[in-house]
């Protein structure tokens, strides 16, 4: 009797759901079963069901991140987990849970307006907490990872709930293990470690030039203020032109190679990276290119920013990724460098 009394509510269901409101690209895309998780505690049930009906499936969160087809067969499953709070604190660190659905810019908001500064450089991130250790987002010289002590998820493999320390998560530029192993592992609970020591990360040429000639160090509200300046700026909101942020990795190469193409183009952007290996601006060197601007049917790259590709109204999955392989070709044959889409492709 208890055990059927406590049993979670199954997660809803809704069939041939659309999409396009749901994917910050704004393409027009069809869930056949779009399942609605809003606890842990519907997923074994419904990981079961679906594996019984040897039904195909894929998480879903903000959709900030994902190009998606016109149809998506079998099981979507919407992450709508919510809830943020912090559950231990010592002299040094705080320690917070928050669920995988919360929206990440509005968990930023919440960590400052409860005085736990160090991810004012993430602000104005699109999407969900759930999604972004998988891709460990990463902007103005922070990484998600860094701040990250375990993360809870469904392992669909072993059917079991699992707790994953950081150093399990293998938090590498935009990857980590749950991005190597995909549609195995679905986030629900991110607990985060947030030092109370802090300090200003003002690395990034975007923010030194903010705050260049201040008497003062800035604040983490400054910060955070200045960093949702510079993204309004230069990104495009979804609401208004649909994307997907950044579409590229930033490029690394060895340090010989960095210097080789400074040879060749001394006004080339670059930023050290790990094991004296070097970062290139991706955005510059597409903008090289000639495709800062450019429309090509329905699709383009956003005017502000080269790094951004953009969808005009009516584009689909293949003309972004068409319009993609372009850049691709193009930046390689001009300086034999590799980009990496960064949104999933679904």
């Amino acid at each position: 009797m208890n055990s059927a009394k406590n049993a979670p509510n199954p997660a809803k269901l809704t069939p041939n759901l659309g999409l396009k409101r749901r994917n910050s690209f704004g393409l027009d895309s069809t869930a056949e079963l779009a399942y609605e998780i809003t606890s842990a505690d519907q997923l074994p049930a419904l990981m079961t069901k679906l594996g019984d009906k040897k039904l195909a499936w894929r998480v879903l969160g903000g959709g900030s991140n994902v190009i998606l087809p016109e149809s998506l067969p079998g099981a979507t499953l919407l992450i709508n987990i919510l809830g943020q709070e912090i559950f231990k604190s010592d002299q040094e660190y705080s320690w917070l849970s928050v669920g995988a659905g919360v929206n990440w810019h509005e968990f930023v908001t919440w960590t400052l307006d409860q005085n736990l500064p160090g991810l004012e450089n993430l602000a104005l991130i699109p999407g969900t907490v759930g999604a972004a250790p998988i891709q460990n987002i990463g902007a103005y010289g922070v990484e998600i990872g860094e701040y990250i002590d375990s993360i809870e998820a469904f392992d669909s493999v072993d059917h079991a709930f699992v707790t994953l320390p950081q150093e399990a998560c293998q938090f590498a530029y935009r990857d980590s293990h749950f991005k190597q192993n995909p549609n195995r592992f679905i986030v629900t609970k991110v607990v985060f470690k947030i030092p109370k020591a802090w300090q200003a990360r003002l690395q990034y040429a975007d923010l030194t030039k903010q705050f260049a000639g201040s008497n003062s160090s800035p604040s983490a509200r400054h910060i955070f203020d200045a960093v949702c300046a510079i993204r309004s700026k230069k990104l495009p909101d979804p609401k208004v032109i649909g994307n997907a942020g950044s579409f590229f990795q930033n490029p690394i190469v060895s340090a010989e190679q960095c210097e080789q193409l400074i040879k060749q183009f001394p006004n080339l952007v670059s930023y050290p990276d790990s094991n004296g290996k070097r970062k290139l601006a991706a955005g510059w060197l597409i903008d090289q290119c000639g495709f800062k601007g450019k429309r090509v049917g329905p699709v383009g790259v956003y005017e502000n920013q080269a790094l951004v590709l953009v969808n005009h109204g009516d584009g689909t999955s293949i003309d972004i990724l068409r319009l993609a392989k372009n850049i691709q070709d193009k930046v390689f044959d001009e300086f034999g460098v590799q980009l990496e889409i960064e949104p999933n492709i679904l």
